[in-house]
């Protein structure tokens, strides 16, 4: 089966690749574009390493087939800094959030996710947005108290 051509708007610019029948979105961004922030983790949707925003929605990029991003925009965590650090990366390194580094794209964009949709969420609400993301590292605490800074105004610890 020959290759697709896929048009999409990554991280505000748009590119071009050309996907594989059956290649998911994670391959794709990482081999045909270039972005090696979302991470190869399970490949099976239970890690979530490799979460990126489709349309401001969080999607496993693993379970997701490539060619399906055509005409959409996709924000992954190398979109989040430009000049400056994005709030959540400030702030996942003020609070120790990020050790071994692994999760931490998915955590990220993970966190953008819930808090373009609801600025100022609970801790309920940020474990319930960051719950399909594991990390074997950091027990979660300092995440969750990066996430709420962010939200609260307050990043520094």
């Amino acid at each position: 089966m020959a290759k697709k051509p896929v048009t999409f708007t990554l991280n505000g610019t748009e590119r071009a690749a050309f996907a594989d029948p059956g290649q998911n979105l994670l391959d794709l961004l990482r081999r045909g574009v270039g972005d090696l922030t979302p991470k190869y983790g399970c490949a099976q949707g239970g890690c979530g390493a490799c979460t990126v925003l489709i349309d401001g929605a969080p999607h496993l990029s693993c379970l997701v087939l490539g060619e399906t991003v055509e005409g959409r925009a996709v924000e992954t965590a190398a979109g989040l800094s430009g000049a400056a650090l994005h709030p959540l990366q400030e702030a996942f390194m003020v609070h120790f959030a990020a050790q071994c580094g692994y999760c931490t794209p998915g955590m990220l964009m993970a966190a953008k996710a819930l808090l373009d949709q609801t600025p100022k969420p609970t801790r309920e609400e940020v474990e319930e947005a960051i719950s399909g993301n594991l990390c074997r590292c950091t027990g979660y605490e300092p995440i969750i108290a990066a996430i709420l800074s962010v939200a609260n105004g307050s990043v520094r610890a």
